[in-house]
């Protein structure tokens, strides 16, 4: 019987367009982004913000990004 939670999981952990990632900058910084596969988040160092994303789909609202712990 397959793993309906896996499956689930998969679905919702698309990867991003790596030609979207090429455009893609902060919101607040204006400054580059690093894809956080495992976390399916977008990093901005400079803002110390985690923009997630959901569905391959990154939402760059201020409002949805965690700030980023001081050891990450």
């Amino acid at each position: 019987m397959p793993d309906t939670d896996t499956n689930a999981n998969q679905q919702n952990q698309a990867d991003v367009d790596p030609r979207l990632l090429d455009v893609l900058v902060c919101p607040l910084t204006r400054s580059a982004l690093h894809y956080d596969r495992a976390r399916q988040e977008l990093i901005s160092q400079q803002a110390r913000k985690a923009f997630p994303v959901r569905a391959g789909v990154p939402i760059m609202l201020l409002e949805e990004a965690r700030d980023l712990a001081d050891d990450e």
